[in-house]
């Protein structure tokens, strides 16, 4: 059996306030074109299908029109919640929508449940857990310290329980939205860890043949039979040396897993470049960033003027700036307060002004500052007589 294993679609997610919808859409095209040309058995889709709980409507437009579009194809699609995802609202209309061949797996007592296909070999049945926030769902399966790896043990052993009741030779696939030990993370991930220590081992997917895994957005490959697709695109800089794919699996007779990993279609590339700004602006080895998407650090002593704008003037899509100027080491073991020792309001305020500017106030600018200063003392003064 052929399957597609994806995740994270985070459907209504900006990066860094660009409209990312039109991109979301040619990546739905791009799974339907990939189910339709390369034979593809089923579908599984490994959580955050939406990046929050309420999305707003043209997110769920999107989403509603990728369902047309993969129940037209008549290809079985098994989707879970994720942590993004309010799994109440993702999983409205479940049973009409199965149907369909849709199967949204969005309620953690579902989990010991499958979606049961077929092949020539035999069947597979397809297991959905979602995020499971210990917190919510400790009670459901009676563990008493609520932990990730506690619940999440407790939802397999429901997989096996079901497993153990099935013909000899069934194989399994396990969808979940999990932080699995030994996996990579990135900027864009919202953390999981309310509700304890967030990541699991492998271990507790043991005596299943494959484990689609969603939440991280790196495609990372944990064990032969474990794996994450992640995001198809990417939503933070940090992300900028992934190659956003997903996972191709063929699954044998006897359970083996053979995965090709396909790539999907890039908007606009990342780049992150660092250094002082003439540098950037000047830099011929930097050319081919400047149709990029581009996180700039500036290394500049002194805050250079009009920074993103004359930025903009080469890399046009320049989103991030960052600040981290050069400067000589503070003096070791020095304190705040020794630091301030003997120092004015004024000449506190002015070296403030140098450490965030990277250069001292001008004489306009001192003037604005002991103004301030001598305002603040007469109202200090007026309030102290009125008392």
């Amino acid at each position: 059996m052929r399957l597609l294993h994806t995740s994270d679609w985070h459907l209504g997610r900006a990066f860094h306030r660009v409209n990312m919808l039109d991109a979301q859409a040619e990546f739905v095209r791009h799974v339907v074109t990939t189910v339709r040309e390369r034979g593809v058995d089923a579908v599984v889709v490994s959580g955050d299908v939406y990046d929050r709980a309420v999305p707003p409507l043209a997110a769920v437009e999107l989403f509603d029109d990728a369902l047309h579009r993969l129940a037209d194809l008549g290809v079985p699609t098994m989707m879970i919640s994720g942590n993004h995802d309010s799994a109440r609202r993702l999983g409205v209309g479940a049973g009409l929508i199965g149907r369909a061949g849709i199967h949204l797996r969005t309620d953690p007592v579902a989990c010991g449940t499958p979606v049961v296909l077929s092949d020539t070999h035999g069947d597979v049945a397809f297991y959905g857990l979602p995020y499971l926030e210990p917190a919510l769902v400790k009670d459901e399966f009676m563990v008493e310290q609520a932990g990730h790896e506690a619940v999440l043990t407790a939802a397999m052993d429901r997989v096996r329980a079901d497993l153990a009741t099935r013909a000899p030779g069934t194989r399994s696939v396990v969808l979940a939205h999990v932080f699995v030990t030994g996996g990579e993370s990135s900027d864009s991930e919202r953390d999981i860890t309310v509700g304890g220590v967030a990541a699991v081992p492998a271990g507790v997917f043991e005596g299943v043949d494959y484990v689609a895994l969603g939440h991280l957005h790196g495609s990372q490959t944990l064990g032969e039979r474990i794996r994450y697709s992640g995001s198809p695109l990417a939503y933070s800089f940090s992300e900028a040396g992934h190659r956003k794919s997903m996972w191709l699996v063929d699954l044998g007779a006897d359970g083996s897993v053979t995965a090709e990993r396909l790539d999907c279609p890039v908007p606009r590339p990342l780049a992150r470049i660092r250094g002082r700004l003439e540098g950037l602006l000047e830099d011929p080895e930097l050319a081919r960033h400047e149709e990029a998407w581009v996180e700039a650090t500036l290394t500049d002593p002194v805050r250079p003027a009009e920074p993103m704008a004359r930025l903009a003037e080469r890399f046009p899509h320049t989103l991030s700036l960052v600040f981290e100027p050069e400067r000589a080491p503070e003096e070791p073991g020095a304190s705040y307060a020794r630091r301030l020792e003997g120092r004015s309001d004024q000449e506190i305020a002015e070296d403030f002004v140098a450490h965030v500017r990277g250069s001292g106030p001008d004489e306009r600018e001192r003037l604005v500052l002991q103004d301030a200063f001598d305002a603040a003392r007469a109202d200090a003064a007026v309030r102290e007589v009125a008392r």
